[in-house]
């Protein structure tokens, strides 16, 4: 695992990983420097059995402002090359996307740009009322990046989509949760222990269940129905054969309480 980061900071505690964008005074915007480290630390996450859950967040009340534009704008390159870039983002951007684990992202602050997708790429995103998301591209005469033609439509509508593309508007904390961009909000000074409670809580779960369901489910749009009932019936033939499911199947039968029981292990938080 690396040592030291320059514009993120990583950590395991537990079970948990966190990536924290970190650099404050540019509102976490993301430069060259920061997509390599972020996709270094993806890698160790993917590759480390130890690690279960993801939580993505970031610093100095900012989520991800997008792209570093200064940065960008100072290095000319060729057409090609710039076609490169943005296919090179994708080498690390698809593993975290189809991360076989739990991504939590808690945002405050701005989810810009390329922040905003770099949000929407996590399972589960949790916010403060402070947290603004807005597709900025159209402001700067680009379209979408980082996955955003793929992950808006899917998450609010191909109409809602290209309103949000088009008109490039900043959408609120509670717009964003009725759209299902977020799925809880919290005051700002509680949003990280939520976001916490829920890597807790999915630190229950059987990882590598619910990672299949999350690849078989990020397909799912891509896939018609038989192709779905075809990967439904190896996933569970997979996870039949699994120690975690007989030890899971054997505890219910013996009447034992369920590890995984999300009701009882939000109760403990409060207790």
């Amino acid at each position: 695992m690396p040592t030291s980061y320059k514009t993120i900071e990583f950590s395991v505690k537990g079970g948990i990983a966190t990536i924290r964008l970190n650099r404050p005074d540019q509102r976490n915007a993301l430069d060259l420097v920061m997509r390599a480290e972020i996709g270094r630390a993806v890698e160790t996450v993917r590759d480390d059995d130890e690690i279960r859950v993801l939580l993505l967040t970031g610093s100095g009340g900012s989520f991800c402002a997008g792209g570093d534009l200064k940065s960008l704008s100072e290095s000319k390159r060729p057409i090609l090359a710039n076609r490169k870039r943005i296919r090179d983002l994708h080498i690390w951007f698809r593993e975290l996307l189809n991360l076989e684990k739990p991504v939590v992202a808690a945002v405050d602050g701005p989810a810009f740009g390329a922040g905003l997708n770099l949000a929407l790429a996590a399972d589960f995103v949790l916010a403060s009322p402070t947290a603004r998301f807005c597709a900025v591209f159209a402001r700067i005469g680009l379209v979408p990046d980082l996955g955003g033609f793929f992950l808006l439509p899917r998450i609010v509508g191909l109409m809602r989509a290209k309103e949000l593309i088009m008109s490039a508007r900043i959408v609120d904390a509670d717009e964003a949760l009725s759209l299902g961009m977020v799925l809880e909000i919290h005051p700002q000074e509680k949003l990280e222990a939520a976001a916490l409670n829920w890597c807790h809580r999915l630190l229950e779960a059987p990882t590598g269940t619910i990672g299949m369901a999350k690849s078989i489910l990020n397909q799912s749009f891509n896939l018609d129905q038989q192709a779905l009932v075809e990967l439904e019936a190896y996933a569970q033939a997979v996870t039949m054969e699994t120690e975690d499911h007989r030890t899971r199947v054997a505890d219910f039968l013996d009447k034992k309480p369920l590890r995984y029981d999300w009701e009882a292990l939000k109760r403990r938080e409060t207790e």
